[in-house]
């Protein structure tokens, strides 16, 4: 089922980059390729790979199956129902869109921490914490824009406070908390060292788990100070990503085998780490400049590091390690799955990566040229991420 999600969260991951090409009209400005790389592709991978996290770090049972579907299913039809009925004009099929997610996230939390009942261990509680709060976020935050789509009349009236509550919540606070936490077990794993729960991780879950509500409070009450106070908290969960990364990377094993593959998935969560310090850096900058006000929501000045940069190429360096993990068959069939994943991994990374600087300079800036040569730099990466990833599921083996 976790491949069958990640399958799909790259389908999402396909349709936010063909949209990109879509006339401004049509796709809202970035509205349409960023709610179907946030709410179709990241919520995708998220809903698939927490019920199996949360499996391996309490050592007990998944489940039933047909949650697990369930969360699937609403995720990504509330997703579609959402973007079609926004970029329509169809108030109904957006709010039905928003429930069916929201729904759907209501599903994630007993599929997540269904293990806890007769679990074998309890270690890692920082985890399951921040995939607590996670759950959370983006209940309020996907509540949020289902009221304003839905036309209820003081969502509408104040949308432009609540919006940027909306943006805090769903993508700096459910979708960042939940890879920087699936990052406290997957990245040591992915780069050979031990699991910790010291400072650090204490930290990043605290920081990162507390810092966005509050800064989505000082935006919902309109009070600035509020904002301020979160910002200085979401500064302190960055520091300790970075530094449990840190600390990773020093006590890294040393591989001698499919190399090419290791370097796809760790550079890929490695450079994911870098660009979400960037993104914080300037969202959280701005709210310590102006307050949490309208005019500290600037999504286009942080939007390729967080989107691209963090999001998906987290994805890309989770689904990269997990799949032949996941994966049914022999070890024969999991080997060349890694080759297939390894393919020009260098040249991805650096693709990628200067697709997103490139973005990062020409969205803020308003330069066109800029923007569209890094669009289409990173987008170009991604289809051939995307297409090595189908690729390798269908290794025989």
């Amino acid at each position: 089922m976790t491949a069958g999600g990640l399958a799909v969260a790259g389908l999402f991951l396909l349709l936010a980059i063909a949209s990109a090409g879509l006339p401004g009209s049509m796709r809202r400005g970035a509205w349409l390729p960023v709610h179907l790389a946030l709410a179709g592709a990241a919520a995708q991978a998220i809903g698939a790979a927490m019920p199996y996290f949360t499996v391996a770090l309490l050592a007990g049972r998944p489940a039933p199956w047909p949650l697990r579907v369930g969360v699937q299913a609403c995720l990504a039809l509330g997703a579609l129902g959402v973007t079609a009925g926004v970029v329509s004009g169809a108030a109904a099929v957006a709010t039905s869109g928003g429930v069916v997610f929201v729904a759907g996230v209501g599903l994630l939390a007993p599929a997540a921490f269904a293990p806890l009942r007769g679990a074998l261990g309890r270690r890692h509680r920082w985890v399951l914490a921040a995939y607590a709060v996670a759950i959370v976020d983006v209940a309020l935050g996907a509540g949020l824009g289902t009221l304003e789509v839905a036309g209820f009349a003081p969502a509408a009236a104040d949308w432009h406070w609540l919006e940027p509550a909306h943006g805090w919540l769903n993508l700096l606070g459910f979708v960042s908390l939940a890879i920087a936490a699936t990052l406290l077990h997957l990245y040591p794993t992915v780069v050979g060292s031990r699991i910790r729960s010291g400072r650090p991780a204490r930290a990043l879950v605290l920081g990162l788990g507390g810092g966005a509500p509050i800064v989505a409070l000082g935006y919902v009450l309109h009070a600035p100070e509020i904002g301020r106070a979160g910002a200085i908290v979401e500064l302190v969960g960055l520091a300790g990503l970075l530094a449990y990364a840190a600390g990773a990377w020093r006590a890294r094993g040393r591989w001698t085998g499919d190399l090419a593959w290791r370097t796809a998935a760790i550079g890929s969560l490695g450079a994911g780490v870098a660009w979400f310090a960037v993104a914080i850096l300037v969202s959280t900058g701005l709210v310590l400049v102006d307050g949490a006000t309208p005019a500290a929501w600037s999504f286009e000045a942080f939007a390729a590091p967080i989107v691209v940069g963090w999001t998906a190429q987290s994805v890309v360096g989770a689904w990269t390690h997990l799949l032949p993990a996941l994966s049914s068959g022999t070890p024969e069939r999991h080997a060349g799955q890694r080759r297939v994943l390894g393919r020009a991994a260098r040249a991805r990374l650096a693709g990628l990566n200067l697709g997103v600087l490139l973005l990062s300079i020409g969205l803020p800036a308003s330069r066109a040229s800029v923007t569209q040569a890094g669009a289409i730099l990173a987008g170009v990466t991604l289809l051939v991420d995307l297409a090595l990833f189908l690729r390798a599921s269908r290794v025989e083996g």
